[in-house]
Formats: C-alpha cells, sequence, structure tokens
C-alpha cells in the first residue's frame, strides 16, 4: 500500500511537470521549482495549505484534548490554529506586493536588515523546520508501531523519510501541490467513511453506536474535569479547553507565520488566489481536526462508560492513541487501514513541504547568499549582472535610497544590461538549447554565449543541480535524525509545547519587517534573541516549581501552565523589546526613506525571469521587461486587500465570538443541542469534502484551459516576450 501510495505521487509529479513545462511553458529553473510557476489556483492553494498545516499530530491530538476537557476540546484546539491561518492573507498580501520577486521571508529580512540579522532568522526559520520535522519523526515511528505489529524503528522511519521525499525530488513544489489534493482527497473520503460508521450504522458488539442519543446519554453520567462546569463534558464552560486555545495560539503563530512551507504555499499564487486561498483554507482544515477529534474523543468516552477495559492508560491518551484506537475497536482491520492511510496521507504533505522549506532555506539563503554568491558583497538596489545602479535602469518610482547608499560619496554607475527578455543573444542561446534538447544525438550540456546574460545563466543552472541534490541529501538526513529523536525518548507533546517557546520570539520580527518602515536591525535582534532567552527562562523556572522539578524534565517543561507561561513571555517580551528598540534605533527621517526601504524589497528579482512575467494578463499593455510599480500593483489587487481584510473580521467573529458565545450560553448541552452539534460539524465536513473533491480539479482544468487559449492567441500576434 505504501510503496503504491509512493508510486502514485511520483506519478502526479510527472503529471505536474508536463503540464507546467508545455501548457505554462515554464523554465526548468530553480525558480519555478520553489515557486511553482508562480500562478496557482485559489482551491488548489487552499487544499495545499490545509493539506500541510494539517500534521498528522493534529488528527491525534485533537482526540485526546476532547477526551481531557470534552466537547468543547476539539473545537478549541481546532479554533486556536485556524485563528493565525486566517490572519496569515493580510501578511502574504502585504509579501506579495511589496517583495514580490522574493521566494523565502528570509529574502526580505536580508533585504531590508543586512547579514547579521538574516543569520539570526535564518536560525530560527530552521529551527521551525526542526520541530515539525521531529514532530513528524515521533507521530510516524508512534503511529506505525501501534498500527503495524514488530515494526522497527528503522523500518517505520525509512517509509515516512520514502513518503516525505519521493515526489518532491521529480517535480519541485508544484508536485506538492497536487499531491495534496489528492492526500486531502483521500483523507476526507475515509474521515466520512468513519463519521458514517460510528453514527449511522449498527454494531452488534457495540449496541450504543450508530445513535447519538446513546452516546449523549453515556457521556452525560460520567464526570468530566472539576474546572468543566458542572463537572461535565457537554460544555463550552471549560477553563481547560479555554486555556488550551491561548496556548495553542502561540504555538501555532510562528508555525504559521515564521515557516518557510507556509510562505512557499503563498508565494505560489498571485494576490488575490492567494487571499481567497487562505480563508478557504482555514475552513477546509478546521473541518479535520474539529470533526474527527469530538468524533473519536467523545466516542472513546461512550464507550469506556461502561466498560473499564475498553479505557486507555492516561499515558497512551496522551500519546494521541485514542483516534487509532477507536478505529481499530469499532471497524477492525478496516479502521486500522483507514487510520494509516490517513496518516500516510497527511505525512506525505506536511513532510514534503518542510523538505522543500528546508531546501529552499539552503539555495537561497544561505549556499546562494554566503557559499557561492554569484557576485560578492551584491546589493539589491545593483544589478546582480555588472554591479550598475539599478534603479536609474528600471525607472524605479524613487529619489534616493537614502539609508543604504546615501553615505557614500560615489554611486555605482548606471545598469546598462538589456532585459533579458529583449536581448538577442539570449533568444538564440534559448532557441539553441531547446533544440539540443529535443535532438537525442548531442550532449545536453547547456551552452550560453550572451555576454551579458550567459554567465548567470551557467550558474543559474548550476544551481538547479545543487537543488537536486540539496532536496535528496535534506530527504536522507531525516533518516538518522528521526532515529536520534526516537532514540531520546522524546514525545509529540514535548516537542510541540515546548518547541513553540523556543520559535515563537521570531514572530514579531517576521510581521513587523514586511508591515512597520521603522523596524530596525537591532530591533529585531534584540527581540528575537531577548524573548527567546526570557520565554526559556520562565519556561524552566516555572518547571522547577513543580513536583520532581527540573528532574522529571520531559513532563514538567511541558506541563499546560509552564508552557504557557514561556510561550506568552516569549512573545509579549519580543514584540515589546523589538518596538521600543526599533523606534529608538531607526533612520527614517522622510518619506523618501520610507519609499527607500519599500523599494528594495521590490528590488529583489531574478534578471532572468522577471516577477513581472507572472502579471502579464493583469498587465497587458505593459512593455516587455518593465515592471508594474507598487501603486499599480495595489490598485490592481485592492478587491484581494480588502477581501482579505472582511474575510479575515468575519471569520474571526464566527470562530471566536459566535460559536463559542452560542455554545456557551447554552451551558451543559441537552441531549437535542448535542446532536445539533454533531450535526453542525458533519455538515461543515461534507461540504469542505466537496469543494476539495469538485471544485479544486474543476477550477484547475478551467486554469489550463485559459492558460492555453492564451498560448493561441500569444502565437498569433508578435511579442517580444520570451
Amino acid at each position: 500500500m505504501l510503496l503504491g501510495f509512493s508510486v502514485f505521487s511520483v506519478l502526479l509529479a510527472v503529471l505536474y511537470n508536463v503540464i507546467r513545462r508545455h501548457v505554462f511553458h515554464d523554465a526548468d529553473n530553480v525558480d519555478t521549482t520553489f515557486d511553482a510557476g508562480g500562478n496557482v489556483s485559489t482551491s488548489l492553494t487552499a487544499v495545499t495549505i490545509a493539506s500541510q498545516l494539517l500534521w498528522p499530530g493534529d488528527m491525534l491530538q485533537s482526540a485526546t484534548v476532547a477526551v481531557k476537557y470534552g466537547v468543547s476540546g476539539a473545537f478549541w484546539y481546532s479554533t486556536a490554529a485556524a485563528i493565525n491561518i486566517i490572519l496569515f492573507p493580510l501578511l502574504s498580501f502585504h509579501f506579495k506586493t511589496r517583495a514580490p520577486g522574493a521566494k523565502t521571508y528570509l529574502q526580505v529580512i536580508q533585504a531590508r536588515f543586512g547579514r547579521v540579522v538574516h543569520t539570526v532568522f535564518c536560525m530560527f526559520a530552521l529551527l521551525i523546520n526542526l520541530v515539525i520535522l521531529t514532530a513528524i519523526a515521533v507521530v510516524g515511528v508512534a503511529i506505525i508501531q501501534n498500527l503495524v505489529k514488530e515494526a522497527s524503528p528503522e523500518f517505520c522511519m525509512l517509509i515516512v523519510v520514502t513518503l516525505c521525499g519521493c515526489y518532491s525530488f521529480v517535480g519541485g513544489l508544484g508536485s506538492t501541490f497536487y499531491v495534496c489534493y489528492f492526500n486531502t482527497l483521500v483523507v476526507f473520503i475515509l474521515l466520512v467513511v468513519l463519521i458514517v460508521n460510528i453514527f449511522y450504522m449498527s454494531h452488534d458488539e457495540f449496541a450504543l453506536l450508530g445513535n447519538i442519543d446513546t452516546i449523549y446519554q453515556k457521556i452525560a453520567c460520567q464526570k468530566g474535569p472539576e474546572t468543566n462546569e458542572d463537572g461535565s463534558f457537554l460544555t463550552f464552560w471549560s477553563e481547560g479547553g479555554v486555556i488550551w486555545a491561548v496556548t495553542g495560539v502561540c504555538l501555532t503563530a510562528s508555525i504559521t507565520f515564521c515557516d518557510q512551507a507556509s510562505w512557499q504555499s503563498r508565494i505560489a499564487a498571485k494576490p488575490v488566489q492567494g487571499v481567497m486561498g487562505f480563508l478557504l483554507a482555514t475552513f477546509v482544515w478546521f473541518a479535520v481536526p474539529s470533526t474527527i477529534g469530538t468524533t473519536a474523543g467523545l466516542t472513546y468516552l461512550a464507550l469506556s462508560a461502561d466498560n473499564s477495559s475498553l479505557a486507555l492508560s492516561p499515558g497512551d491518551i496522551d500519546a494521541g492513541l485514542v483516534t487509532a484506537y477507536i478505529a481499530q475497536l469499532v471497524m477492525g482491520r478496516t479502521g486500522t487501514f483507514l487510520i494509516l492511510t490517513m496518516f500516510t496521507m497527511l505525512v506525505m504533505s506536511t513532510g514534503s513541504g518542510e523538505i522543500m522549506a528546508v531546501s529552499s532555506i539552503i539555495v537561497y539563503d544561505i549556499y546562494q547568499t554566503y557559499i557561492r554568491p554569484f557576485r560578492k558583497n551584491h546589493s539589491v538596489s545593483s544589478c546582480i549582472l555588472c554591479g550598475g545602479d539599478k534603479e536609474t535602469h528600471s525607472d524605479v518610482n524613487t529619489n534616493s535610497m537614502t539609508i543604504e547608499h546615501n553615505t557614500s560619496s560615489h554611486r555605482p554607475a548606471p545598469c546598462k544590461c538589456p532585459f533579458a527578455s529583449q536581448c538577442h543573444h539570449c533568444s538564440g542561446d534559448v532557441a539553441a538549447n531547446a533544440k539540443k534538447e529535443k535532438d537525442p544525438t548531442t550532449m545536453s550540456v547547456r551552452i550560453f554565449r550572451c555576454p551579458h546574460h550567459g554567465d548567470y545563466r551557467m550558474y543559474q543552472a548550476s544551481l538547479l543541480t545543487f537543488k537536486n541534490w540539496c532536496i535528496l541529501w535534506v530527504t536522507i538526513a531525516l533518516l538518522p535524525f528521526g532515529l536520534i529523536v526516537h532514540a531520546a525518548g522524546l514525545d509529540l507533546n514535548w516537542v510541540i509545547l515546548t518547541g513553540s517557546i523556543a520559535t515563537i520570539p521570531c514572530f514579531p520580527g517576521v510581521v513587523l519587517s514586511l508591515v512597520w518602515v521603522k523596524a530596525s536591525a537591532v530591533g529585531l535582534v534584540t527581540g528575537s534573541v531577548g524573548g527567546l532567552v526570557c520565554g526559556i527562562s520562565v519556561n524552566l523556572i516555572y518547571a522547577s516549581t513543580l513536583e520532581g522539578g527540573l528532574g522529571i524534565f520531559l513532563l514538567n517543561t511541558s506541563y499546560p501552565y509552564a508552557v504557557l507561561a514561556g510561550c506568552s513571555t516569549s512573545l509579549l517580551v519580543s514584540i515589546v523589546l523589538t518596538v521600543t528598540v526599533s523606534l529608538c534605533t531607526h533612520k527614517i527621517a522622510s518619506n523618501e526613506d520610507e519609499e527607500a526601504v519599500w523599494t528594495r524589497l521590490r528590488q529583489i528579482s531574478n534578471p532572468l525571469h522577471s516577477w513581472a512575467d507572472q502579471y502579464q494578463e493583469e498587465f497587458p499593455d505593459l512593455p516587455a521587461g518593465k515592471e508594474p510599480t507598487f501603486e499599480q500593483l495595489s490598485s490592481v489587487f485592492r478587491p484581494a486587500k480588502m477581501t482579505a481584510i472582511v474575510g479575515c473580521v468575519c471569520s474571526i467573529l464566527l470562530l471566536v465570538v459566535v460559536i463559542p458565545g452560542v455554545m456557551a450560553a447554552l451551558h451543559v448541552l441537552s441531549s437535542s443541542q448535542f446532536r445539533a452539534w454533531f450535526t453542525t460539524l458533519q455538515v461543515w465536513c461534507s461540504l469542505m469534502a466537496l469543494i476539495v473533491i469538485i471544485v479544486t480539479p474543476i477550477e484547475e482544468l478551467k486554469s489550463i484551459c485559459t492558460r492555453i487559449a492564451f498560448n493561441r492567441r500569444m502565437k498569433s500576434t508578435p511579442s517580444t516576450r520570451l
């Protein structure tokens, strides 16, 4: 089965390559590997984001929270993460309009603040990827060993590595979009099967299944947490649930905003598709953990009410085995297959996204910047080909680069390099290499003779080779890393909870680098490092006051209140220090200085593949080689900005105010109210399943047909673009 999924994912990757090359005419270069051509449909963006943010642990942990806190547990678990997914479109819109040529958010930080800040945030970015990959390794070994008898850790990690990397190497980021669609499709189908089997089918062994009212009666008789209203599992008045929600917001903030995997999916879509995609992804993602957590968690409470032999140990519950246990108990071998398949799908989506994220950071922010740059000490405001002043060449609408360049009395000479799309030498090189690739009798080595762009094209070709090796070695390195994590005895709770304390301090810096012109290099470094030190210190101090102190390190440092104290301290200290120090150290003195800062971000670009090429349809009259101004982009994509604002506000009101308010007003749920809540979740899940199954392929086919028609029009009219 697992081998079949791997082979099928590779076939999807090959299909993606064929479509992008022959329909969208994407070049085989390092940029398209990490941005999928920069033009991905709304529903495909939504499905991919939801799939990559839906960790295998979500399927398990949501049920654990439901068992501990009752009906509110899975809801607050899901809402905590959904809040950050909802807010992301606001930030991503700024990214796509202010730094449309950037491939990683770290490139923005490097362009604004220089090498020191860039190095610090590279470390934070890789730490976030490390935390997520650790969680994947822990969950992978745990669930495969639980479902497959006598499976060794080495065998489990080999499966995880194969699932994560088998198709990323073939198709790059674009293949993750196609495979994520397939994965999400399978997850929703299997989730619907599980719901129907538990609530709408009778079982001889478990008479209460198939009847929601009977399940309600069994749960109502149980004694819930003392901090819940009336000690009931059937209420939204739950102190533990609210604490989890607050902690969860901190947990997912760094994962959503500072994980390069999230930015990759956003970079691969235009502003409109990206905003709509993230808003839709919120509801697609929310449907899975809220539904499966409530279903598995409350079913477990009902089944264990009268039969203590069916109860799991507290350790098994904390390990996240409730979902797998219920599926096996109710559906037998079919349940084992169902959970293992869902786990496989989620590992493929999340793991592949993280491998691509780590690889993109290594390629763009480490190798290309520090190890083997094309031009040493290059500034984004100068041409990377000749070193000349790019502002004069590109007619950027700004008067000066006061902060970075006016300190010197010698400005570089204006850049005189022709645009790649108008270069006749490049046209000849591209045509010659394309002809060579079609001729099997000639060598496949590319030759570039253009005096302006030839050397850089050779450099980009070497980056493409390095990219392939990078993805391969990152994938292989996951195997020994996972075995080390398993040997260390780390559990999922500790990895996720304490990992967030170390990663959340970089969150304010990432946000402010895109939205606040007065953010300074000193402020970002002080805030992120200060928040890290204070957060870890508070967590350790609180853990030392618990029974056993730091002697029970993993247990006490992941205690809910210790994590809450550490996360909140990390976040608050980072915000306060970043803002305060930036206000004291910024060098913004005029409107020209402000415009110079944002101009620096817009100058992040590949001279061979301008980001403006992605917007030919929006700006058909724009001359070849020219880039739309910030004002033009803002005007065209103003509907996307308004959609992001209105969508974020309405979604947060729905999930944080309306639904909890209505449910809290009911206090302890009656049988009819309990049925209504379950029905609402099931309808929500079914609607999202229809969107995933039907809307996504229709929109993708429409996009392909539209592009084919566009290509025909371009062939019938003269064009100077390559």
